[in-house]
């Protein structure tokens, strides 16, 4: 069968990654980035189209994809009359592969139904280097016969494909999930200092820990750097970690449930982004906390 043709919108490292395996998979793509032109130019390269605008993406394409930072620039591209939602015909169907707020999604969803399309959430696990080989995780969530009709297109993207009920519920469990990771790398970083200030080797405080029920891929990841100085093995920005889990705490606040727990996380990245640290790995975190507990 023919494949269908992609839009896609936001390439970054992880959505330069997802582009350039759709097309190893022999998918058409149109494409439209940003600010850096590094994987569009890549892209084109190897036959993608350059489309001028989000409206135009969506009159090219069966399944508009967008990969973007915020729900805010989510939603400027899908509004406005340069927008995805001002260039889609009926049974079209959207997939935002970003973290967005629930509210947002749930909202974005109505106005693609309002055009006669349908709006999946599908946030990523995983890295740009598994975007590459189709081994990412998809949370997804929407309607379901949408998601049945894209399937085939998601597990060429990803080796764990989920579908997770309705609208918002992907971005709500990627929300908790990352909460639950820049908790735990943030507790991390400052043990590993904490551990340098009362005169512990870090090899040795890793080994004891890793070999009790807190060892963990995750622990692997961050410890490249405390131990060896490499922070690319947990290739995510302190900024984007930041949002993240701000936008779970203001998740918590909507639901009439503020969280109790991300205070610390929150606001160790937060700080360490206005210390001009946001565009660092999550795993140099570990000089934020130096910097901070052994100067004082």
């Amino acid at each position: 069968m023919t494949k269908p043709h992609i839009g896609f919108i936001g390439l970054g490292l992880m959505g330069g990654a997802m582009v350039s395996r759709l097309q190893d998979q022999g998918y058409d793509v149109t494409v439209l980035g940003n600010r850096d032109r590094t994987e569009i130019d890549k892209a084109i390269a190897r036959g993608a189209r350059e489309a001028s605008s989000a409206k135009e993406v969506a009159q090219n394409s069966d399944i508009v994809m967008l990969c973007m930072g915020t729900s805010e620039q989510v939603e400027g591209r899908l509004q406005g009359d340069d927008g995805v939602i001002a260039g889609l015909t009926a049974g079209k169907v959207v997939i935002d592969f970003g973290t967005s707020l629930p509210a947002s999604t749930k909202a974005m969803g109505d106005a693609v139904a309002a055009a006669g399309c349908t709006y999946l959430d599908a946030p990523i696990g995983r890295t740009p280097s598994h975007a590459l080989e189709g081994k990412i995780n998809l949370m997804c969530s929407g309607d379901k016969d949408a998601y049945d009709r894209v399937l085939p297109v998601l597990k060429d993207l990803g080796e764990n494909v989920f579908h997770l009920g309705q609208l918002g519920n992907g971005h709500a469990i990627k929300l908790i999930n990352n909460f639950f990771g820049q908790t735990v790398a943030s507790a991390l970083a400052e043990g590993f200092v904490m551990a340098d200030i009362v005169g512990v080797d870090r090899k040795d405080l890793y080994e004891v820990m890793h070999a009790g029920p807190l060892g963990s891929v995750f622990m692997d990841l961050m410890a490249a750097y405390a131990l060896e100085g490499d922070p690319t093995k947990l290739a995510f920005s302190i900024r984007n970690a930041g949002k993240d889990v701000g936008y779970y705490d203001q998740m918590t606040k909507d639901a009439g449930a503020p969280s109790i727990m991300a205070a610390g996380a929150l606001g160790a990245l937060r700080d360490a982004d206005a210390q001009g640290r946001g565009d660092a790995m999550v795993p140099e975190l570990l000089d934020y906390f130096a910097d901070r507990l052994k100067n004082r």
